[in-house]
């Protein structure tokens, strides 16, 4: 059922209840998972940054504690950095070939 029929409606004390029970038990699943999804990719982050990944916590503290996280991946001397590929490095040419002896 959809909350605004719930809302047209007068609503018993256990009726009210039950909702509450209902979403008392969905709320902290869906906090869980919105934790997960900020709090993965900041822990590989951080790995990969070179960093501590347990720095990936802060993101726990609500906005301020990300934004932080944010100040200091940003601003940091990463200790891994990825090597750029080496190019193709052509060899060097090889000598010119001696002139040609003056024709007489």
């Amino acid at each position: 059922m959809h909350l605004a029929l719930f809302l047209q409606n007068q609503l018993s004390q256990e009726q009210i209840q039950k909702l509450v029970f209902a979403m008392m038990a969905f709320i902290p699943i869906l906090v869980l998972i919105g934790i997960a999804i900020v709090l993965i990719p900041a822990w590989f982050i951080c790995k990969k940054a070179g960093f501590s990944p347990w720095l990936s916590l802060l993101c726990l503290i609500p906005s301020l504690g990300t934004l932080v996280l944010l100040y200091v991946l940003a601003f940091a001397d990463w200790k891994v950095a990825p090597i750029a590929p080496q190019s193709y490095v052509p060899q060097p040419p090889y000598p010119p070939p001696p002139p040609n002896p003056p024709l007489a």
